[in-house]
């Protein structure tokens, strides 16, 4: 039995905020963003939440898929911001779409969230827990960035991405061809937003969030360390060469990751299509987002192989090979 991708949707934010934007309030520049990380523009949620983007990704990748929400029998969410604690942001998705029968459960594991969701969705599906799967990932980064920081404010975005999955028991040749993922929470704190403190009868601790704090440089060297590793050895088990790699749909986090990825994989830079320059780094949203346009701008079709790989806060990364059946 093979798990396909039979649908896919997103939505962000209607407000674009362009780096000249950023330098009305903060001392940075076009240039000086653009040089060091590829992004020109992000969107910002003012009136969205991450809850509202998820369901309009979900119902735009629901109408992909021709599929109602009543057949979903799952769905994953992963978030690192959602609108809240309880419910979760999986069951709120549930709620809104009326998909009365499926399971609902959210995901965290920061860039790489979206692969884990799918790689949890995969195997359910495979093991005949259910027939048809909904994977979001979802953020509203705004929340928790430092507007006066430009070493990280000025990276990240908002919005939702969404991918239906189907298992296929006559499908042999199509679908999910491997999945590889990997943990270091030895090096997690390269990369960080605290939860509040203890705050109880006995301690009286500051109740305040904290903003995401990042060692720029750590997580590059472990992005350009790691990535290149994972993407071969999901390659491998799906019994691909490199070369016969049509795309590869990495995590948007950084112009100059994606390049240097590219570099040590061998590849040319045509097969890394990429959308950071508009929208920025948007965590688990990421990758889906990026797998809707690319599909919508028809760059993929009937037995096109692609690889997606996610990398980030954990620290976290993962790879998937699919081999890409047009619904």
């Amino acid at each position: 039995m093979k798990v396909k991708i039979v649908g896919t949707g997103s939505a962000v934010p209607e407000k674009c905020v362009t780096n000249d934007d950023l330098s009305q309030w903060m001392d940075t520049s076009d240039e000086w963003i653009r040089s060091r990380t590829g992004i020109e523009t992000r969107h910002l949620a003012v009136r969205e939440t991450t809850t509202e983007m998820a369901v309009e990704a979900a119902k735009r990748a629901l109408a992909s898929a021709h599929m109602d929400a009543e057949e979903l029998e799952l769905i994953i969410a992963a978030t690192i911001t959602p609108d809240r604690l309880l419910p979760n942001l999986a069951c709120e998705v549930q709620s809104a779409l009326g998909a009365c029968r499926a399971v609902a459960f959210d995901v965290s594991a920061a860039c790489s969230g979206f692969l884990y969701a799918m790689d949890i969705a995969r195997h359910y599906l495979e093991a005949g827990g259910s027939r048809r799967a909904l994977v979001i990932g979802a953020e509203t980064l705004s929340r928790i960035m430092d507007w006066s920081d430009r070493s990280t404010c000025v990276l990240f975005g908002d919005g939702a991405g969404a991918a239906v999955l189907e298992a296929d028991e006559a499908e042999e040749h199509a679908g999910i061809l491997s999945t590889v993922l990997g943990t270091d929470g030895a090096g997690g704190m390269v990369l960080r937003c605290d939860n509040r403190r203890n705050h109880n009868p006995y301690v009286k601790g500051d109740t305040a969030l904290s903003y995401v704090s990042m060692n720029g440089q750590e997580v590059y060297k472990f992005a350009v360390r790691t990535v290149p590793k994972v993407i071969a050895g999901a390659v491998e088990e799906a019994g691909l060469s490199m070369d016969e790699i049509d795309f590869f749909l990495l995590h948007q986090a950084n112009l100059r990751i994606i390049e240097a990825v590219a570099k040590r994989l061998h590849q040319p830079m045509e097969k890394f299509p990429t959308n950071l320059q508009k929208y920025g780094n948007i965590s688990s949203a990421s990758v889906p987002i990026l797998l809707d346009n690319v599909n919508n701008h028809g760059m993929i079709g009937e037995g096109s192989k692609i690889v997606l790989a996610g990398f980030g806060a954990g620290l976290t990364w993962g790879a998937a090979v699919l081999r890409w059946q047009a619904v």
